[in-house]
């Protein structure tokens, strides 16, 4: 070994990481890195992110810390062309440089314009720019709800044009309009005027317009945010949108249920003009009484005409007022002659109703009655004395005591007898449940399914039959092989076999039945 080298200075690796660590921060510090992302799948359980920044000369690890994440206003994606702003420092563990990333802006326009097509896109496959799922804007909204900021001069022009058209009361949700905290603020407004109580304090508006004056793609970038979208979409409230002028276009303008040139135009859109609404009811009004006078008129035309065709109420009834005149003139000559035909019929009968032919019927009518009550009495005596001497010889057995004492010890024995019932019922039982026990056992002892468990097989042909010889198949025949745990099914291949000679340890074991 050379005297140089034996008196080089040792460094560790720990030394020479640290070295080069404080050397690449002290010589960059900040800086602002323009690439595109590469390898970025989302946060990392621990909420850090990790991914690539290239080029088309050389890559660059990138990370972003949790608390970072959440205050960037442009998230990473993948294969969007950004500018980072961050510190390079180096990892020692595995001797790399990377940038440490605090801010990110996409680079360019362009940059911007590819991300909101994007989105644009996977909006348009969800379905949220789907014009079914519009709503109908409310003709007369009783309480309109702005949400914008509250110093511009958008609030202003609205309230000046709802003024101007149809004053109607107005609650304006303030919100940052540009910048980081514009997204949540809008995002957060929709949906504080959607939890609004129909019955509550505050007035839940009928409307949203949701405004902004114009500017650059980056000033209304909040309005492209996906909360936002997703904010507007789930609205039960119609919205309006009038985010920039005419030809400044956001995805709020696609998922809004309209959309305004203007934040002016929007209040157009809202109310109608109060002057034109009044001069059309009034003209609505007078059409209404002149059609009512018309209609009134051609129905009393209609009466005139249809009374002049009616007959009057005297002839009406004439016919009938003659015929009671003539009946009434009838009435009094036919009840003479009634009265006069009743009275010769009584006087031809007269004769015949004398006192004393009623009362010879009625002293006839009395005998037979008499003889009868006479006749009835002595038969029931009869009745009578002929029972009591059929009852009289058995009379004196039929005791309440002789009933008594039979009943009793039949009570007795029938509660003897139930008492045996039920330890005798559950004795058969038991003993029909171990009978049944022994056979079940006795069973399964001599079935032919212990003899498969056992290793054997059962063979039948195709009709079932038992296969004791090989000189029972042919070549082709199929067969079912029963084994313990199921089937198989095979085919006889080959020449019939030769059937063996019985060895002489055999033949003194009887013939076997042979299972495959």
């Amino acid at each position: 070994m050379s005297d140089n080298q034996s008196n080089a200075f040792e460094f560790t690796v720990s030394e020479i990481s640290q070295a080069v660590k404080r050397t690449v921060e002290d010589q960059f510090g900040y800086v602002r890195v323009r690439g595109e992302i590469s390898g970025f799948r989302g946060q990392h359980s621990s909420g850090h992110c990790y991914f690539t920044l290239k080029d088309d000369g050389a890559a660059m690890d990138a990370v972003v810390w949790k608390g970072s994440y959440s205050r960037l206003a442009f998230k990473p994606q993948e294969g969007l062309e950004v500018i980072a702003t961050g510190r390079l420092t180096t990892y020692p563990r595995s001797s790399k440089y990377q940038i440490v990333i605090e801010n990110i802006e996409p680079a360019g326009a362009g940059a911007l314009m590819a991300l909101l097509e994007e989105r644009r896109k996977k909006f348009i496959a969800e379905g949220l720019f789907a014009p079914e799922r519009k709503k109908e804007l409310p003709y007369l909204p009783r309480v309109i709800g702005v949400v914008t900021s509250p110093t511009g001069a958008v609030i202003r022009d609205i309230l000046h044009r709802l003024d101007d058209r149809f004053p109607s009361h107005v609650i304006v949700w303030p919100v940052r309009v540009q910048g980081d905290t514009c997204a949540p603020e809008v995002t957060a407004a929709i949906d504080g005027f959607n939890a609004f109580s129909p019955d509550g304090p505050i007035a839940r508006p009928d409307l949203l317009i949701v405004a902004r004056g114009g500017g650059s793609i980056e000033d209304l970038w909040g309005f492209n945010e996906e909360s936002v979208v997703r904010a507007v979409a789930r609205s039960e409230i119609p919205v309006i949108s009038a985010v920039g002028h005419e030809t400044d276009i956001t995805l709020i303008d696609y998922v809004a249920d309209r959309r305004a040139p203007t934040p002016t135009g929007a209040a157009e859109m809202a109310v109608p003009v109060r002057g034109e609404l009044i001069a059309y009811v009034e003209d609505l009004g007078s059409r209404q009484r002149m059609a009512a006078r018309r209609i009134a008129a051609n129905l009393k035309d209609r009466l005139r005409a249809a009374s002049a065709g009616l007959p009057r109420p005297g002839d009406l009834v004439s016919t009938q007022r003659q015929r009671l005149d003539m009946a009434t003139a009838r009435l009094a000559s036919g009840l003479r002659a009634a009265q006069h035909t009743k009275a010769m019929d009584h006087q031809r009968v007269a004769g015949r109703l004398t006192i004393g032919l009623l009362r010879q019927r009625l002293d006839a009518a009395a005998n037979r009655l008499q003889t009868a009550g006479t006749r009835g009495r002595h038969g029931l005596q009869t009745r009578a004395g002929r029972a009591r001497v059929a009852f009289s010889p058995v009379a004196s057995r039929l005791r309440p005591g002789l009933l008594t004492t039979p009943i009793a010890q039949g009570r007795r024995h029938l509660d003897a007898v139930s008492n045996r019932m039920d330890p005798a019922f559950i004795r058969i039982v038991e003993t029909r449940r171990a009978r049944l026990d022994g056979l079940s056992k006795l069973l399964s002892s001599v079935s032919y399914h212990q003899v498969l468990a056992r290793g054997f097989a059962l063979v039948t042909d195709a009709d079932g039959n038992l296969v004791r010889a090989s000189d029972d198949v042919r070549p082709g025949d199929a067969l079912t092989i029963d084994v313990a745990q199921g089937s198989i099914v095979a085919t006889v291949s080959g020449a019939p076999s030769i059937p063996r000679k019985k060895s002489r340890s055999e033949g003194g074991g009887g013939e076997q039945e042979s299972l495959f």
